[in-house]
């Protein structure tokens, strides 16, 4: 007989120090996938966050990245009274504390590092707590977890050679620990035999496949996966329950059992009479699948897949109520847009690598002062696959979307009241797939306003790529064909120059055109591809306040040093940067996947990428001024899929395939004037180690600052509404303790500002 012993070390650590005014998160708590309670809180789980309400003061509250949390996939929470902490177990075996009183946050990490398990198979299922002891459920075994010294005990894995096996829950009854698992029966040991890590010391309870186990009234209750629910009155089973679709649940607390499927939530008391049972069609005003479900005194609290929490008298369970934060309707954000007045629109279509669209009918979000305003699918026309946003120049509460299906929806005042697709006339195309001639497809996957009012938009497939809808209501096509022979491909986000000139992404290259010119399309292609196919596939492309075009592919970065090339040249040549890296020169995100570049009021470069999270890049890519990753940083993941910036504000928004967060950005949109302009920090105390923003400016402006006797120490000049001086003069030395001079001018000299910064070393 062999004799398996894993012990797994403590490897813990403090969440990363996040919680402070540099961030702000914005994520969707709709869909709740587990449940925790106490006499006085509810708790609730979703992919990414929690939330909890006081029951006795009405108190709602966030717990998310910014917070501290790990940015994984969350599977299962247990929420500890006797010690005032809550448990977090995730998809890789990762486990997080929240320490009840101060809300600090220790990363656990012991059973996501633990060797000799599968990786794949680490994930947490459920936490039972018995005697200062949890009992991790885990897709490998049980895991034990003592709660008084925040130490690993042993690892139990249950199969009859020791082999891995996926337990879904556990119980304790006399003293005995019971193991529901997938494929081995219920499993069983008694909990006073110290060698339960020996697989000999478990038997068998019984056989099969079940789903849930839970001691309910000193009697076992059980879950298996033909969906019948049973309790075991010490000799055999005898049916509870048939359940009419899956059982996805089954817990009990306060001496009320629940078991949930998707459309059903039934309870009993202590003896197992029924006092419940909730239909999910019968709730008024609400389409809901369940997903969880517990009982706090006389109140039933359930987890929905699109509502939140809801909650209900259980002895009149007819009236229910939505608990949950306020938040956009889903995580995977694909694309944003920012208003002038600091709204912020949010769309989440989206589409794989082939451009094949998701057909998602996941309606359109914004965030205002008053909140996020979420306007499901019904009330957009029927628009499937929104992946693009485009605001009027000229009304900002007109706003238009393209779609990767379904052609361009337009809004006015929130509501939707126009969809163009191919029954337009003279409007977008449809492409007509050969596998099925009678789907009709309209791609409009990027459009711009000009400065005149009209909306430019691609249309993926066909042969008119380029269209119009002009300011006038009438349409105009171009084809693609006469200038560039490659009209069978898709396209990405579009953007519009000082000339005029449409540059767009497409999966063959970058596509410019320009109506007024001859030829009207150009394609730029990469001078040193070195073989890198995949630097042809262009997913975005911005414009910088030097009229640099930015193009960010599947292979990499690449730029195309002024937009009057298309104007005088024919073959248009894109170029990487090179940067210096220990010496040696490298290409800068040298095969890196880039799906967004966005240009901040500094004409710094926000990078997202498609698994290194987001770049801070210098206005010429020399310098990387700041990376953020899901390891040291907020963001919940290392997916971004759009990065967004309020010129106003400085925010910087990141929609990442698992929620939306933002970071207070330094630099901001260049002003009308200087009549603005401020200096912050100001004073600069000793322990400041940041650089000085000069903000408000004017594009172009010179900035001169001297000390108190007119000594020059620094000088720029700005490329939009933000600079930033590292306190140093020329760059060489740490300017002295005093009073500094800022002269300000504008280009032409008409205007001019002075501003004063006090240092102090």
């Amino acid at each position: 007989m062999r004799k398996y012993f894993f012990f797994l070390l403590l490897i813990s650590q403090m969440a990363f120090a996040q919680n402070n005014q540099l961030w702000k998160g914005y994520f969707s708590y709709n869909e709740v996938n587990d449940l925790t309670e106490s006499p006085t809180r509810i708790i609730a789980s979703t992919q990414k966050a929690l939330f909890s309400k006081n029951l006795n003061i009405n108190e709602l509250k966030t717990t998310t990245t910014i917070d501290g949390l790990s940015g994984q996939d969350i599977t299962s929470i247990y929420y500890s009274t006797n010690f005032n902490k809550t448990y977090i177990g995730h998809a890789n075996g990762l486990m997080l504390i929240v320490n009840g009183s101060d809300g600090a946050i220790k990363i656990v990490p012991g059973i996501r590092d633990q060797n000799g398990i599968t990786p794949t198979k680490k994930k947490i299922n459920h936490f039972l707590e018995y005697e200062n002891k949890l009992y991790i459920s885990t897709d490998f075994g049980l895991v034990q977890f003592n709660l008084e010294t925040q130490l690993f005990g042993d690892t139990y894995l249950l199969g009859n050679a020791g082999q891995e096996l996926i337990v879904y829950q556990s119980a304790v009854l006399n003293n005995s620990i019971y193991a529901a698992t997938d494929l081995g029966g219920i499993r069983s040991a008694d909990l006073m035999n110290p060698n339960l890590n020996d697989f000999a010391q478990w038997s068998t309870f019984d056989p099969g496949s079940w789903k849930g186990i839970v001691n309910h009234n000193n009697q076992l209750v059980v879950l298996n996966s033909s969906n019948s629910v049973s309790r075991h009155n010490g000799s055999g089973f005898s049916l509870v329950l048939n359940l009419p679709q899956t059982g996805l649940d089954i817990r009990t607390f306060q001496n009320t059992l629940s078991i949930t499927t998707n459309n059903h939530v039934y309870t009993f008391d202590q003896n197992l009479i029924q006092t419940s049972h909730i239909i999910s069609t019968n709730i008024p005003d609400m389409v809901v699948n369940f997903n969880c479900a517990t009982v706090i005194g006389n109140a039933i609290f359930i987890g929905t897949k699109e509502n939140g929490v809801i909650t209900a008298s259980l002895s009149n369970p007819s009236t229910f109520e939505v608990l949950k934060p306020d938040g956009p309707s889903r995580n995977n954000i694909f694309s944003l847009k920012s208003t002038p007045t600091n709204k912020l629109w949010a769309v989440y279509g989206s589409y794989n690598i082939f451009y094949v669209p998701d057909y998602s009918n996941f309606g359109i979000s914004k965030l205002s002062d008053t909140g996020w305003l979420n306007i499901p699918y019904e009330e957009t026309l029927e628009s499937q696959s929104l992946t693009r946003i485009a605001l009027n120049p000229n009304d900002e509460k007109n706003v238009f979307f393209g779609s990767n299906h379904t052609g361009i929806l337009e809004f006015q005042d929130d509501i939707a009241i126009a969809k163009y697709d191919h029954t337009t006339p003279n409007g977008p195309e449809s492409v007509f797939l050969t596998e099925a001639p009678s789907f009709k497809s309209v791609r409009n996957n990027g459009l711009a306003f000009d400065r005149t009012g009209n909306l430019w938009f691609t249309n993926s497939l066909v042969d008119n790529a380029m269209k119009v809808r002009k300011a006038d209501g009438s349409w105009q096509s171009f084809s693609i064909a006469e200038s560039v022979q490659t009209t069978d491909q898709n396209y990405a986000n579009l953007v519009i120059d000082k000339n005029s000139t449409k540059w767009f992404a497409s999966e063959n290259g970058l596509m410019g055109f320009n109506e007024n010119t001859t030829p009207k399309f150009k394609k730029a292609s990469s001078s040193d591809d070195a073989g890198n196919p995949f630097l042809n596939n262009v997913r975005t492309v911005a414009i910088d306040n030097n009229n640099r075009l930015w193009i960010g592919t599947l292979g990499g970065l690449r730029i195309l040093p002024g937009v009057d090339r298309f104007l005088g040249e024919d073959d248009l040549e894109t170029n990487s940067i090179i940067i210096m890296e220990d010496g040696l020169p490298q290409e800068l995100l040298y095969e890196q996947t880039i799906l967004d570049i966005a240009v901040d009021g500094a004409n710094n470069k926000w990078i997202a990428t498609g698994s290194s999270g987001a770049f801070l890049l210098s206005s010429n890519g020399q310098q990387t001024l700041y990376h953020f990753t899901r390891e040291n940083s907020p963001l919940p993941s290392n997916s971004i899929n759009d990065i967004e910036i309020n010129s106003n504000t400085g925010e910087v928004f990141f929609a990442t395939d698992a929620g939306l967060v933002s970071f207070k950005g330094t630099s901001t949109g260049a002003s009308g004037d200087l009549s603005n302009v401020y200096v912050y920090p100001n004073p600069v105390r000793p322990e400041f180690t940041g650089t000085v923003k000069i903000a408000g400016l004017i594009d172009d402006a010179n900035v001169k600052i001297t000390d108190i006797e007119g000594n020059l120490v620094y000088e720029t000049t700005s490329e939009g509404g933000t600079i930033e001086w590292d306190t140093k003069a020329f760059g060489k030395y740490r300017v002295a303790s005093g009073v500094y001079m800022i002269f300000i001018a504008s280009k032409d000299g008409l205007e001019t500002k002075v501003k004063k910064v006090m240092i102090i070393r």
